[in-house]
């Protein structure tokens, strides 16, 4: 059977934006990570830090800059003082194609992407489109590669540990693509309300 060596029609995705989860919750999910591996084979996804996704990979024009986003959200989002605390309340999974820690759905959270996604689509127009799916925050353990039946078994197993935690949203990280490797860019700390 021939290989097709044809690249892909679309463009490739170059950044996306999200919130870095705390050292405790990312240690966690790292190890979950590693059972999705050693257990089912699981790759995809995994060389990504862990996080929320706020607006999902995009191309960026090569009019704009990394840093142009970053001063779009410095002076857009931050004044809005939209950081708070978020909970981790166990796991769950879309489908067998994703499985993740589930994280509480809250309206701080819409409202935080809402601004994110403003910013960035004024900073770099016609960049980035609104996600059509309905916004569920997540913290991503294995994605792509799962193999089909899993998925319950594997979360029988997570759930089995209990993550209940609250953390911080105290960030927002842009990713670039990098040798097809995301990698934090650039980290704008979020102001906590009081």
């Amino acid at each position: 059977m021939k290989q097709s060596n044809r690249k892909s029609p679309f463009p490739q995705q170059t950044h996306f934006i999200g919130v870095l989860a705390p050292d405790d919750i990312t240690l966690t999910l790292e190890d979950c990570r590693r059972y999705m591996n050693e257990t089912y084979g699981c790759k995809s996804g995994h060389a990504t830090p862990i996080h929320v996704t706020l607006v999902p990979p995009f191309l960026l024009s090569q009019e704009y800059t990394t840093e142009d986003i970053a001063q779009a959200i410095e002076c857009d989002v931050l004044p809005q003082n939209l950081g708070f605390t978020a909970q981790v309340d166990n796991f769950d999974a879309f489908g067998d194609r994703t499985l993740f820690a589930k994280v509480t759905a809250d309206a701080r959270w819409t409202a935080l992407r809402d601004a994110v996604f403003s910013s960035v689509y004024k900073a770099a127009p016609g960049c980035i489109q609104k996600d059509k799916r309905p916004f569920t925050p997540h913290l991503t353990v294995s994605n792509r590669d799962i193999p089909a039946g899993v998925t319950k078994d594997a979360l029988k197993v997570m759930n089995e540990m209990n993550l209940v935690e609250e953390f911080p949203v105290d960030n927002i990280t842009i990713f670039e693509r990098r040798k097809d490797v995301w990698i934090p860019a650039a980290s704008i700390e979020l102001p906590q309300k009081l």
